[in-house]
């Protein structure tokens, strides 16, 4: 399994707890971290060998800042990247908070996704490209923000197919509701898809009786439920979202716009800053750590990379969701573009369950998100400044906030910010 991106502070430490505590793979793991960072890099090697020693996995660990040496014979590659770190996080946050641009997280739409997939498409199809060549049999399993954008661009812009965007926020939602109504977990069973980080909960039953109108009923008897984000899309639309409030609210028009409204449902303007800066403090707490020779606190994780790696090599079949080229699985959403859907992983490799038809609210709002990604994709693949305009234009937050000069204004600034880190052809202006 290759790392990228190994220097990530929460991705690599679960990913490997997990793997090293299987008792399938003991003597059997080999783990190849790559990062363009030397330091990061050599933390990521301390604590992965650490991780096996303290397991008694028995893992071959090796660290290299040559990218295609680390992918040489992979099975699964594993992408962590994130593109500028947090001084780029930092600009897509500060340079549309000057224009009045309030975001949340910044990741995965609005002005801060449309950039941050700018900068990590190069990337990633670049990867994509390396693994046809050194590992072109290998799973490219794939963290990275934003998730709707990194597997269709791979798709579009390579000949490479074996790309499966993973993300927590399915099941995670799945076990907050199960939780919320009372449901037997052995006996709830779902239907969950759409895009990522915009999928809702079409199926939320038990022994065969929905759940909705019990969770319905708790909704409108709590008042704390109601001043949340998600909660409010479920009323206005019928159906759960997948995603978190605070990314929630920088995906539609209705809120960040309006000062009353982020008071309401409480929203956290800046999250992924004090996020950011919280890892940041992590990895020094475990560097610290590491120095000490103190044994860590390893309790596996059940990530979705692990379970995915776990499925296949041993025949377990489980079912989860991964963000894959759509080609019918969704009937209403276009063929190329990227969705997340159940798929039972396992000895069959990965079989995705066609969804059908999402009810049509769902879609049109599902529509949305679409215009945003679409665009970006095309940006960076085809070099199309004017798409990036567009894209910015056409997204539900920034539209509600600024005019259209102003809009091509502050994405000038963020070309500008951003120029080590754009591909070329976006650093022409357009005529």
């Amino acid at each position: 399994m290759t790392f990228v991106g190994a220097g990530s502070v929460e991705f690599t430490r679960n990913v490997a707890t997990d793997l090293c505590s299987y008792s399938d793979f003991r003597g059997r793991l080999h783990l190849a971290l790559y990062d363009i960072s030397a330091d990061r890099l050599a933390h990521a090697q301390r604590l992965v060998s650490t991780i096996s020693a303290q397991t008694g996995a028995g893992a071959t660990v090796t660290a290299t800042l040559d990218r295609r040496a680390a992918l040489a014979g992979a099975a699964y590659v594993i992408n962590e990247v994130q593109v500028g770190g947090y001084d780029a996080t930092r600009a897509d946050f500060d340079i549309p908070a000057r224009y009045g641009v309030r975001q949340t997280i910044g990741d995965t739409l609005g002005i801060g996704g449309i950039f941050r997939g700018l900068r990590t498409i190069p990337v990633v199809v670049s990867l994509a490209r390396d693994m046809l060549e050194v590992c072109p049999d290998a799973h490219l399993l794939s963290y990275s923000n934003p998730m709707a954008m990194l597997p269709w661009a791979v798709y579009a812009g390579t000949e490479f197919s074996r790309v499966f965007g993973l993300c927590h926020s399915v099941r995670d939602t799945q076990s907050f509701l199960a939780s919320l109504v009372g449901a037997d977990p052995e006996r709830v069973r779902f239907l969950t898809a759409g895009f990522n980080h915009q999928a809702f909960v079409l199926r939320f039953e038990q022994d065969g009786v929905s759940l909705y109108p019990k969770l319905a009923e708790l909704v409108e008897s709590s008042a704390e439920l109601r001043t949340r984000v998600r909660v409010e899309i479920f009323r206005r639309f019928g159906y759960f979202p997948t995603e978190s409030s605070e990314h929630s609210a920088e995906y539609v028009p209705w809120f960040m716009r309006h000062d009353d409204q982020v008071r309401e449902f409480r929203i956290f303007v800046g999250d992924y800053l004090a996020r950011s800066e919280e890892n940041l403090r992590e990895l020094e707490s475990l560097e610290s750590e590491l120095a000490g020779g103190a044994p860590l606190d390893l309790e596996p994780t059940n990530e979705l990379a692990s379970l995915f790696i776990h499925a296949v090599e041993t025949g377990t079949e489980r079912e989860l969701h991964v963000n894959i080229r759509n080609g019918g699985l969704i009937s209403n959403l276009p063929d190329e573009c990227c969705v997340e859907v159940p798929a039972l992983v396992g000895p069959g490799g990965v079989k995705p369950v066609p969804v059908g038809a999402l009810p049509p609210q769902l879609a049109a709002l599902n529509r949305t998100f679409l215009n945003v990604v679409e665009l970006t994709v095309m940006a960076a693949l085809d070099g199309a400044r004017e798409h990036v305009y567009q894209a910015a234009l056409l997204d539900p937050n920034t539209a509600a906030t600024l005019t259209t000069a102003q809009t091509v204004a502050m994405c000038d600034e963020l070309f500008d910010a951003h120029r080590h880190l754009l591909p070329a052809a976006l650093l022409r202006a357009v005529s």
